[in-house]
């Protein structure tokens, strides 16, 4: 049996999905959430849906009930990842898992990104366990870039503070494919993989490649951590979610968003998808 726990998310049901396409039989995957309600189109198909919340022990227990692999997709809330994740891996220590993956965030041992402390904690709890374990080190998804195009093409500017730091960004299917891929290949066991987009790019050539596809100039405003922390509450975030995304552009801008061993691409049997596809394809969902 093949589980996965946060499996109500973004990524989660794009990697239910996936291993559905690889040719898993849907009565052999089990789908951990805490809001099941958003499943509802998985279980019709025949996938196992099961409560489990990481701040929960007791039906985080429950729902790893006779899993052999276990996919650990990182919680959302920074700054309680660490407690929630350490839920999870005590469930499985007495569960029947054999084997447990892991999505953390690239480079996580050297990165200079705040968000990968959390990581490192949570690699070194699974380095404790005596199972199989395999740490999928993911890249930034190209997603977190296409949720602000609205703004870059109304105001004909990208701001941030990356300044030449190269992003190795990849689709979040992607990155789905890689989960899928070694919870049902072998040879994966003991194994870290750095996933990153096998095209990187500057924050100076994605606003080239967005103003290319709208047909209008488009330039990269690069200003300072604080500046940019700034702009990003003016335009509606709260403050920690401000800092948390300037923290990692400062941090990209010394390359910690970036890596050209294109293991990605190697474990998923194709060409990540290139950011220009991807404005390509927000721009005919923005037009239509």
């Amino acid at each position: 049996m093949i589980a996965l726990t946060g499996a109500s998310g973004q990524l989660g049901q794009l990697v239910i999905q996936q291993l559905l396409d690889e040719g898993i039989n849907p009565n052999e995957i089990v789908a951990i959430a805490r809001s099941t309600e958003k499943l509802d189109q998985f279980a019709k198909k025949g996938v196992q849906i099961r409560y489990g919340d990481y701040e929960k022990p007791d039906s985080l227990k429950e729902a790893l009930r006779g899993i052999n692999k276990l996919l650990l997709i990182s919680a959302s809330e920074v700054g309680k990842r660490l407690p929630q994740h350490k839920n999870v891996i005590d469930a499985v220590k007495e569960s029947s898992v054999k084997h447990l993956i892991y999505t953390s965030i690239l480079h996580a041992d050297t990165s200079p990104l705040g968000l990968a402390k959390e990581h490192v904690e949570t690699e070194d709890l699974l380095n404790d366990l005596n199972i199989s374990t395999t740490i999928l080190r993911n890249g930034w998804y190209s997603e977190n870039y296409m949720m602000g195009l609205p703004s870059i093409i109304e105001h004909s500017a990208v701001i941030g503070c990356a300044g030449d730091g190269k992003l190795s960004t990849a689709a979040r299917v992607d990155y789905a494919l890689a989960a899928a891929k070694v919870l049902t290949g072998t040879g994966h066991e003991g194994k870290i993989y750095e996933l990153a987009g096998d095209e990187a790019f500057t924050l100076s050539e994605f606003a080239e490649s967005v103003g290319k596809e709208f047909g209008k100039e488009i330039q990269f405003q690069n200003l300072s951590e604080a500046d940019f922390k700034n702009a990003l509450m003016q335009g509606g975030l709260p403050e920690g979610f401000a800092q948390l995304l300037a923290d990692s552009e400062k941090g990209a801008s010394v390359g910690g968003l970036f890596d050209n061993q294109k293991q990605l691409s190697s474990l998923i049997g194709r060409p990540t998808i290139p950011i220009s596809k991807s404005i390509k394809d927000f721009k005919e969902s923005y037009q239509s």
